[in-house]
């Protein structure tokens, strides 16, 4: 009884550790895509007011870690969402 007791014990960890291994996959997937979508809005930031500048619309919306986070986790619609506000601002 105590061996086919240990089996399922091990049986039972390995099943807990192949779940876990599978958490971990899409939680890194999800912080890698943020993190990509936060460089990516960052450079858009500074070429749009780069852009905006030499058009002669003084925007200014900063690089900051709230506009990053913004751009990484709202992606476009959050860079639209920036300068949507900015353009508030600006009238």
């Amino acid at each position: 009884m105590a061996d086919r007791t240990k089996g399922m014990a091990a049986l039972v960890a390995i099943c807990v550790i192949v779940l876990f291994m599978g958490v971990l996959k899409r939680k890194m997937e999800w912080l890698l895509n943020v993190l990509m979508r936060s460089i990516l809005g960052t450079i858009a930031i500074y070429f749009v007011n780069n852009a905006l500048e030499g058009a002669g619309i003084f925007l200014g919306v900063g690089i900051n870690p709230l506009t990053v986070l913004t751009s990484g986790i709202l992606g476009f619609p959050g860079l639209a969402a920036i300068y949507g506000i900015g353009l508030y601002h600006f009238l």
